[in-house]
């Protein structure tokens, strides 16, 4: 048996066969002491916790300790730890597979532009218009006047029809040939029309791109491409020996292969689709620039990491879902240029000094209009 006396707010004395034990505080934060070890209870509502302040612990009624409550909340923040690492590691992955199919996107082959069939004239809305004009003036009960006008107005309607129709098709005509003698030029290289059509295509792209030049049946092109920082991650998802997932730091030498793989899927993607879109390009030539910040001046800094010229026919039986986007360039580019450091692979910067010939397309680049900046 016991008892328990409320002396003032926040004190009370419980009396048990274990001695008196005086409580102090409010129940956010109580302070028991007396009979037993002194302690410290917290809670709100119908939760609470206890914790002995002179070692060993005890809980009361409903209360939990302070350390399975703290060893509830250490298991929660584990598992919200281990989720989080397995989204990051989701994202790695998904951003590495990317690198590696970039080169792999078809791009359908251009045929001659058909103009769309013109839409036929809205009858109800040409007879509607005529039938009001023709009955203006008639009265509700004039059948026969009703019924000569409706007659007119389905005479009117067709005629309109009639010139309707035939302005669309002459119009539809006209837009035909004008498309049949752009198609004409573009089969014919004509190089306002090769620039203007490639222009279009690339509009899109995900790496700026250009067409900079046409000579014959040979087009040049640029593609900027972002640091290697903005591209690969500095860590990788795998699993440890016993099946952890594991953030491995990726070695200096393997992200400069998966750089160098990004650089030459941009540039299968962007002669992919320059030679789908001018049918009549035989070769493709390609510099891939990448802005090295800004030098004193604050003017941007370009240097030059690849140029190589390739052979549409050289492309034709190319393995695409399976052979990756550096070997295809290596085997398929004729006068490839690059420079790759000894130890770790990565692209280096080509001297422009050795190539008078790339030095001058390069020069004619407009930066800020190959990356929209104005």
């Amino acid at each position: 048996m016991g008892f328990s006396i409320k002396l003032a707010p926040g004190v009370r004395i419980r009396a048990s066969s274990r001695g008196i034990r005086t409580s102090v505080g409010p129940r956010a934060a109580r302070v028991h002491f007396g009979a037993g070890r002194t302690g410290f209870s917290t809670g709100a509502g119908p939760v609470g916790f206890y914790t002995s302040l002179g070692g060993g612990r005890r809980s009361s009624g409903r209360a939990t300790s302070a350390a399975t409550y703290q060893r509830q909340v250490a298991a929660q923040q584990r598992q919200a730890a281990h989720a989080q690492r397995i989204e990051e590691a989701q994202r790695l992955a998904q951003t590495f597979l990317r690198i590696l199919e970039l080169h792999r996107v078809d791009f359908p082959a251009a045929s001659r532009p058909i103009a769309p069939q013109p839409a036929p004239p809205d009858r109800a809305s040409i007879y509607k218009h005529y039938e009001q004009h023709a009955l203006a003036g008639i009265g509700l009960f004039e059948r026969a006047k009703r019924a000569q006008a409706k007659q007119l107005a389905t005479q009117w309607t067709e005629a309109e029809m009639q010139r309707q129709w035939a302005t669309r098709c002459e119009q539809q005509a006209a837009w035909q040939q004008y498309l049949d003698q752009r198609w004409q030029r573009l089969c014919s290289n004509s190089p306002e029309v090769v620039l203007e059509t490639l222009e279009e295509a690339f509009e899109d792209n995900e790496a700026p791109s250009a067409a900079v030049g046409v000579i014959a049946d040979e087009v040049s092109l640029v593609v900027l491409v972002p640091s290697v920082d903005q591209v690969v991650p500095e860590r990788m998802p795998t699993t440890t020996q016993s099946g952890n997932l594991s953030l491995r730091k990726l070695p200096q030498r393997d992200r400069a292969d998966y750089y160098k793989q990004f650089v030459c899927g941009q540039v299968l993607v962007t002669v992919r689709e320059a030679l789908a879109v001018a049918p009549a390009i035989a070769y493709a030539r390609v510099a891939v620039l990448r802005q090295d910040g800004n030098d004193s001046y604050g003017r941007p800094r370009v240097s030059c990491l690849l140029a190589a010229k390739f052979d549409r026919h050289a492309l034709n039986g190319v393995q695409w879902q399976t052979a990756d986007a550096a070997g295809i360039v290596n085997d398929t580019s004729t006068e490839l240029v690059l420079n790759q450091r000894a130890r770790t692979g990565e692209l280096q910067p080509l001297n422009l000094a050795t190539e008078p010939a790339l030095a001058e397309l390069l020069s004619a680049v407009d930066l800020a209009e190959l990356t929209g900046e104005q």
